[in-house]
């Protein structure tokens, strides 16, 4: 016998209970939407890649900041120095140039005394000269050669006076740019740090942990070019050892001192790097000089000082402070220099490594020269 019941409509079960076509598609388009919106603001997040290129890059360009705050600061210093020399000198010349008035102011009115016309001692005291003002008044042929010499020396100092006041108020504006231009700086390191560290900030626990294991695979390839490196200088100087040990041999003329070239150097080298391994755990802070803190040209800047050699303060000066020599032939105690714009240096000390001051957050430290790559490397210059 048929049937009589209408079929039913194909549904879905949801925990063992049947339900109907339509509200299943329901259930579909709200699960959609639900993974889309969860899915929206990750899509719209950088990758990890990007935050830790955006983030070295931030750091980049606030080394770079910081060298021009310290060649802003540097130029401050000096000019406010140069405006204080000129302030005190032009003090110093007021002050004669009032004792030279009040002379002329008496010998007019010697003048007067003797018979001679009433002197305008107002109209002397503002006069651009007061050579012409005797002249005109028909005193100058009146004056001893003492009182003339007093004009003349008057005639001078005004001159003298105006010339250095003008200077100072030159270098007033000047020193006021050179202000302006270490605040610009100044700012600009705060700002690109103050990005970084936000960026850094919003890295979740796995995203961190990431960012530090691709930070240890740099670390292990800078370490392995770092041991190329000294596998290739430690063939070359057995090389140069064996060449010149088969000159000594054919000469009958050489001597101990002539074998060992720049034993001078290799002495400030030596002073350089024993106070550079002393700053070793010491803070990078941007601007720093020591001794509690350095940056990186501050920290290769005090290391030769030790050595009794003067370098620049910025990067950009101690770059042309030395012999450029190659990657290859650098020797403990050159400067490696980094980047395109030369925003960091290290100092040298065998082996592919160096002590540096990497970058805010960080400490003073060894480290391979090919930390960031080797295409980072600008050029290494030994200073004595």
């Amino acid at each position: 016998m048929a049937s009589h019941r209408k079929s039913r409509p194909a549904g879905t079960r949801v925990a063992g209970i049947r339900t109907p076509a339509l509200a299943t598609a329901a259930l579909t388009s709200v699960a959609l939407l639900s993974q889309t919106a969860n899915a929206a603001p990750s899509d719209d997040r950088p990758s990890l890649e990007e935050v830790e290129k955006k983030v070295d890059d931030l750091y980049r360009q606030a080394g770079s900041a910081t060298e021009k705050y310290n060649a802003a600061k540097e130029k401050t210093s000096k000019q406010r120095k140069k405006v204080d020399t000129l302030l005190d000198d032009v003090a110093q010349r007021t002050q004669k140039l009032n004792d030279a008035r009040t002379e002329l102011g008496s010998f007019a009115s010697a003048q007067y005394r003797t018979g001679a016309s009433v002197p305008d001692t107002a109209t002397l005291l503002l006069a651009d000269s007061p050579q012409d003002y005797f002249d005109q008044n028909q005193l100058m042929n009146r004056l001893t050669g003492r009182q003339k010499n007093a004009v003349d020396d008057y005639v001078t100092q005004q001159s003298e006076t105006m010339k250095k006041r003008q200077e100072a108020t030159a270098s007033l504006d000047t020193l006021t740019d050179s202000q302006n231009d270490l605040k610009t700086a100044k700012s600009t390191v705060q700002k690109k740090l103050a990005t970084a560290r936000e960026l850094l900030s919003e890295l979740t626990a796995e995203e961190k942990a990431r960012l530090a294991a691709i930070e240890k695979k740099k670390q292990e390839e800078a370490a392995r070019k770092a041991a190329e490196l000294a596998k290739q200088q430690e063939a070359e100087r057995k090389q140069q050892e064996e060449a010149a040990q088969q000159q000594e041999s054919g000469s009958s003329s050489g001597s101990p001192e002539s074998s060992a070239p720049g034993s001078s150097n290799g002495t400030k080298a030596e002073k350089a790097l024993a106070f550079a391994q002393a700053q070793i755990g010491k803070p990078y802070v941007w601007g720093a000089t020591g001794p509690g803190s350095y940056d990186c040209s501050g920290l290769t800047q005090g290391a030769w000082k030790a050595a009794g050699v003067t370098l620049p303060r910025t990067t950009y000066d101690q770059v042309n402070a030395g012999t450029t020599v190659s990657v290859s032939q650098a020797q403990p105690g050159d400067l490696v220099f980094f980047y395109d714009d030369i925003s960091h240096v290290g100092l040298y000390i065998g082996d592919g490594k160096m002590i540096h001051a990497p970058k805010p957050g960080a400490y003073v430290r060894e480290e391979s020269i090919f930390y960031d790559g080797e295409s980072s490397i600008h050029s290494v210059v030994r200073p004595a």
